[in-house]
């Protein structure tokens, strides 16, 4: 039995106040502050207008028309809420742990999705959960009780990062489930096809989406720090190869930081936000710079 997902106290502390707000008009609104440009029947009045012919005489603002003999029409902010999709990457290659780890990327992803899935449903939004690798596996429907959260938890304890990844398929299927426009947040160490990579996330954003990226990489898959001459298997149907680390490090590096600069370029190309996340930092830490980063305002 896997080991249950909890969420760190301390993490959660150093992540108050932090939103996930949505920076554009989403769903018709603009979101995450819980307003909408919109007017309507709500909690907090906005302003008056003169009342016409037709209007809810329920809005009518009668304390208004004793004072000044004219008939007035409520408006009010309409409330809103922002919809959070965090799809998190099981594939087999998120199980990989390198030696000065303390967490495998796999573990990382869920405590940086349970904290996503918290952050959201703390601000009353609505939070929901899609796990996938080659495709969607499991999905927690928006929600935005506390009951959720353990909803969010639950599923991402049972789940097994054990098949190869498909990150175009697996991310059309999110697109397609993901019926409410919202904030979609991909975890994932998005291994593949980086064109590919790109479409995937441009569908995601010409469905109406906003789209953030957490890249999950293990220290030891940049820096190669192996010595002793050995078997390295791929963990996706990849094969194995006996290796001299010594000899492949420099160019293993370059391949590696080129891969890295390549994923980056193409998640803003496609118009979502990225943000770097090594498994050797507290998983706190990128989701708090991405979060602030956003918080600036919107983009032009």
């Amino acid at each position: 039995m896997n080991p249950p997902v909890r969420l760190d106290p301390a993490a959660i502390a150093r992540l108050q106040g932090l939103e996930l707000r949505a920076q554009r008009i989403v769903e018709g609104y603009a979101t995450g502050r819980h307003r909408s440009r919109l007017r309507g029947p709500s909690v907090e009045f906005a302003e008056h207008r003169d009342y016409a012919p037709g209007d809810d005489r329920r809005y009518v603002d009668w304390k208004a028309f004793a004072k000044r003999d004219r008939l007035y029409v409520k408006q009010f902010q309409a409330e809103t809420r922002l919809t959070a999709y965090v799809a998190v990457d099981a594939s087999e290659s998120m199980a990989f742990r390198g030696p000065d780890a303390p967490l495998s990327k796999w573990e990382y992803a869920q405590a940086t999705a349970a904290a996503l899935v918290w952050i959201a449903v703390n601000q009353r939004d609505r939070a929901a959960l899609a796990i996938f690798d080659r495709r969607l596996r499991e999905a927690v429907s928006p929600g935005s009780t506390p009951a959720q959260i353990a909803l969010v938890l639950d599923a991402l304890q049972r789940a097994n990062p054990q098949q190869r990844s498909d990150l175009p398929t697996a991310l059309g299927e999110v697109s397609l489930w993901a019926r409410r426009r919202g904030v979609v947040a991909v975890v994932s160490d998005l291994l593949g096809d980086v064109a590919q990579l790109v479409a995937a996330l441009r569908r995601l954003r010409q469905a109406r989406h906003e789209v953030v990226v957490l890249h999950v990489i293990d220290p030891a898959e940049i820096d190669f720090p192996y010595d002793a001459p050995a078997i390295f298997r791929g963990l996706e149907e990849g094969p194995a190869w006996a290796v001299e680390p010594r000899a492949v490090r420099s160019a293993y590096r370059r391949a590696a930081a080129d891969f890295l600069k390549a994923a980056a370029a193409g998640c803003r190309q496609a118009g979502a936000d990225y943000q770097f996340a090594r498994t050797d930092e507290p998983f706190d830490a990128p989701l708090r710079r991405l979060l602030l980063a956003r918080g600036r305002g919107p983009r032009g």
